[in-house]
């Protein structure tokens, strides 16, 4: 077989020339690694480098590109876990029981100063009348009640209305 380096090449001689079947050199044109209407001497040496670039490990296959995803998946992960220990450590973080057991004993701190505030107050001010205690002890009920129904969608909410 003679062999014009210069001049195009069918995908059959060439697989013939190389040594591989002509659905591999087609996979290859599908690749880019071989450019169509080229010449066998550029068909030749992108094929060539091409093998060098595989034994390297140099080239990405669609497997290889999937693990370089899942990989940067892990490190993120793990970056992610390890500056959530940081902040716990720093005292940034608290386990969300916590929280709600200290936001449960200082909810039922103020409720019991805000009950006890009508009495308090018609103690040291005699003028006010019983329906002005009461005015107060109905208002009072209704913010505590507003407070204790408050959800986190609501303070999100709240948070995005401010200017």
């Amino acid at each position: 077989m003679t062999i014009e380096l210069d001049k195009k090449i069918t995908q059959a001689k060439f697989a013939q020339l190389v040594g591989i079947t002509q659905p591999a050199v087609s996979s290859l044109l599908l690749r880019g690694v071989l450019r169509s209407n080229d010449t066998c001497g550029n068909w030749l040496l992108a094929y060539c480098g091409n093998l060098r670039d595989g034994a390297a490990g140099r080239t990405k296959t669609a497997e290889s590109l999937d693990l370089d995803v899942q990989r940067a998946r892990l490190a993120a992960a793990q970056a992610e876990r390890i500056e959530l220990d940081n902040e716990v450590k720093r005292g940034e973080l608290a386990p969300a029981l916590i929280m709600e057991q200290v936001l449960a004993a200082a909810g039922a701190k103020v409720a019991a100063a805000l009950d006890a505030l009508p009495a308090v107050l018609k103690r040291r001010l005699p003028m006010l009348t019983d329906a002005d205690v009461d005015l107060m002890r109905r208002e009072l009920a209704q913010a505590r009640n507003t407070v204790s129904a408050l959800s986190l969608e609501d303070l999100e909410s709240d948070e995005e209305e401010e200017p």
